[in-house]
Order: C-alpha cells, then sequence, then structure tokens
C-alpha cells in the first residue's frame, strides 16, 4: 500500500484540523514552565532542548501536511471549495510554524541567540529590546520567508541550528505546497471515479 494513500491518519476532518493545528504550540507551556521556574535544569540542557524543539516542529508540520493531503483528497465539497480549505489549513500551518519558531526565541532570549547588527538610535534600540517577542517575531518572519535582511545574526551554533531548519521549512513551504495540490487533486479524481 502507498504511504499517502493509508487511511490511518490521526486528523481526517478540516474541522478537527483547524482546531488540532494550534495545540502543536502546547509543548511550550511546558517549557516556558522551565526556563523560569527551573532555570538550572533550563540553563543545563538548553541546548538539547532547542534541539528538541526544531525535531518536535520539523514532525509535527509533516503530519499536518500528511494529514492536509488525506483531507483535501477526500473531501465530498467541489475541488473549488476543498482547494480553499486546504489553502487556509496551509497557511495555519504557515503561521503555527512562525509563532512556534518566535516563541523559542523569545524563551531562549533572542538577544543571547541573536546580534542585532543594525545602527539605531538608543531610543529605537531599547524599544526593540522592550518589544522583544515582537523582535522574535520578526526574526522568526524573515527567516521562515527566507527574505533574510541580515540585521539579526545568529551568535551561537543553537541559533544557527534553529535558523537554518527554520529557513529549510520556509524554502521546501512553495513546492510542498504545490505537491500538495496537485497530488490531492489527482487522488480526489481517482476517489470520484472509484465510487462512480
Amino acid at each position: 500500500m502507498n504511504f499517502l494513500e493509508r487511511e490511518n491518519r490521526y486528523i481526517k476532518n478540516i474541522d478537527l484540523a483547524f482546531l488540532l493545528i494550534p495545540m502543536i504550540l502546547l509543548p511550550l507551556i511546558l517549557e516556558w514552565y522551565l526556563h523560569v521556574n527551573e532555570n538550572a535544569f533550563f540553563t543545563h540542557y538548553r541546548d538539547e532542548i532547542l534541539v528538541a524543539n526544531i525535531i518536535y516542529i520539523v514532525l509535527g508540520r509533516f503530519l499536518l501536511l500528511d494529514s492536509a493531503i488525506f483531507i483535501f483528497s477526500h473531501s465530498k465539497h467541489k475541488v473549488n471549495m476543498a482547494l480553499i480549505q486546504v489553502v487556509l489549513l496551509y497557511l495555519e500551518v504557515t503561521l503555527v510554524t512562525i509563532v512556534y519558531y518566535a516563541t523559542v526565541f523569545y524563551i531562549f532570549d533572542v538577544f543571547s541567540l541573536f546580534h542585532l547588527s543594525a545602527q539605531l538610535t538608543p531610543e529605537n534600540l531599547q524599544d526593540i529590546h522592550n518589544h522583544s517577542f515582537i523582535t522574535s517575531m520578526y526574526i522568526s518572519a524573515v527567516t521562515f520567508t527566507t527574505l533574510g535582511s541580515g540585521d539579526w545574526i545568529p551568535q551561537t551554533l543553537s541559533a544557527m541550528i534553529a535558523v537554518t531548519s527554520e529557513a529549510i521549512l520556509g524554502v521546501i513551504q512553495g513546492g510542498v505546497f504545490v505537491a500538495i495540490l496537485i497530488y490531492a487533486h489527482q487522488n480526489k479524481e481517482i476517489i470520484s471515479n472509484k465510487e462512480e
């Protein structure tokens, strides 16, 4: 049996998928707790926790995209409505990925992971320090979209690994999306031909 044609997926319903995707962020609550209340443990295993975050989000995205293919190809809606659903699902996966990395950068202290190479006024620099989650979101979005403005430079090996993994996910984003649409559309036609 083809891996993509298997029926035993965890998420088989579009409404369930939209509700479950943000749940990917839940492990960050435990991580936040460790960071705040178990700082010695968090500091000691900092690099291992960051690598675990990267593995988790890459595997999580794979499972979600696999489910998106299944949902789209088995949707009872017309192709146009199913296409809108898969685009919205894929957009949600993208936003959750960016927020996930931003939260990780924030928990790990964005200013210890990255160095700002831009020349800013002291007021602007203080404003950026006061809004470190927004800064983390900016770094994550720029990295994921592979825009790479070059103003934030990773200064630790862990940050380099995190940025590399997010950039790779961003680079393959478009290709995977097109592949999902092509495969799911072909699979949808096969399923509808079998039902006739």
